[in-house]
């Protein structure tokens, strides 16, 4: 039921028309716009336009799956030095927390046994040259410690790309770095937590969130109601007022078990990072068809003992309720049918109002 403004209402006019002098007063009150009133209404017409079927979906908001950055444990360790938590913003290069690993230990020792062997080798090998060239020993025994020379070499050669691969530090340490720029949008690790290698999940994942993915339920009885490339308005309780447009990008042409819902897959460009991951939105889709119907402002509408209603403006002193029913709304316009046409003039600024004057 629509609640009386009685402060709105002392802008309407009503005026008691006479039938011959003031005495006779048996008449009814007839309604009047004032002119003060009229001057601030806008008055629309009754149009024909391409018919938009729209389908409401709830759905939530998800990060870009496709542009991710996942951090995964190279080596086994214990970890410390967590600093990030879920939701802070990292740049690429930043780290994110360190292992103490016996792993990134053998690797170093690795190193050093590498580059201990390459030495020796290498004195053996100016040795066998300076007693080759003395002839001491036969070009054989030169040309093996030159190939012993060279195989070591390429341990050490092996050795510093083992380290460098997992981070390169020799204190037995591994650095978790951040890959990417951007925001940490799943965290499945804390301080003291051991890691092993075989860990299938990711540490964290990193998504700049410059666009984002929103994930809405089909039930089945609306799936022939949805297309690919079709148009839709998404809003979410964080923001009632705002409408981000998109198109529909993603079907996918299976149902959840578990749900019975087709899942539909919706890309949104992302300024200012207001869509976050997991909050709940609602999709409305734009089914657009051939067929033409009677379109009015969304602003036209009056909805009262559940019966919508617009009123019908035929000069200052008629202005009639009509009853109307709604069969679609798609953005500020609204489908309807009932006893109205194309052509007639409709109030459709301070309607509520006006129709609180009307029914006296």
């Amino acid at each position: 039921m629509i609640k009386v403004n009685i402060s709105l209402l002392m802008l309407v006019s009503i005026i008691v028309i006479s039938c011959s002098d003031k005495a006779q007063t048996s008449d009814p009150p007839q309604f009047q716009l004032s002119d003060s009133l009229l001057r601030t209404l806008r008055i629309d017409t009754v149009a024909k336009c391409p018919l938009v079927k729209s389908l409401t979906l709830t759905g939530k908001v998800s990060y870009n799956e496709e542009n991710v950055a996942k951090v995964f444990p190279m080596v086994s360790g214990n970890v410390k030095g967590i600093s990030v938590q879920l939701g802070d913003y990292v740049q690429r290069g930043e780290t994110l927390g360190i292992m103490n690993s016996t792993e990134m230990a053998g690797y170093a020792n690795d190193l050093v046994a590498a580059q201990a062997s390459e030495t020796s080798a290498k004195k053996t090998l100016d040795a066998s040259e300076q007693m080759f060239k003395s002839g001491l020993i036969a070009e054989q025994d030169l040309v093996a410690a030159k190939s012993q020379y060279q195989l070591s070499r390429a341990q050490v050669t092996k050795a510093e790309h083992v380290l460098q691969i997992n981070g390169g530090n020799t204190q037995s340490q591994f650095f978790l770095k951040a890959p990417v720029s951007g925001f940490i949008v799943d965290k499945q690790v804390t301080n003291n937590m051991t890691i092993r290698t075989d860990n299938a999940n990711a540490l964290f994942t990193i998504s700049d969130l410059k666009n984002v993915w929103i994930w809405a339920n089909v039930y089945e009885s609306s799936i022939n109601d949805v297309h690919l490339g079709d148009d839709v308005e998404v809003t979410t309780l964080a923001y009632p007022d705002k409408k981000f447009t998109g198109k529909i990008d993603k079907v996918m042409n299976v149902l959840d078990p578990t749900n019975k819902v087709m899942k539909i897959r919706v890309v949104l460009s992302n300024p200012g990072y207001l869509l976050k991951p997991e909050m709940f939105a609602s999709i409305t889709v734009a089914n657009r068809t051939d067929e033409q119907a009677l379109c009015i402002s969304s602003s036209s509408l009056v909805f009262d003992n559940s019966q919508y209603f617009v009123l019908k403006y035929n000069d200052q002193k008629d202005v009639r309720i009509t009853p109307v029913q709604v069969t679609s709304r798609y953005g500020d316009k609204t489908f309807i049918t009932g006893d109205i046409h194309q052509g007639d003039k409709i109030i459709s600024s301070n309607a509520v109002l006006i129709y609180q004057a009307l029914n006296g």
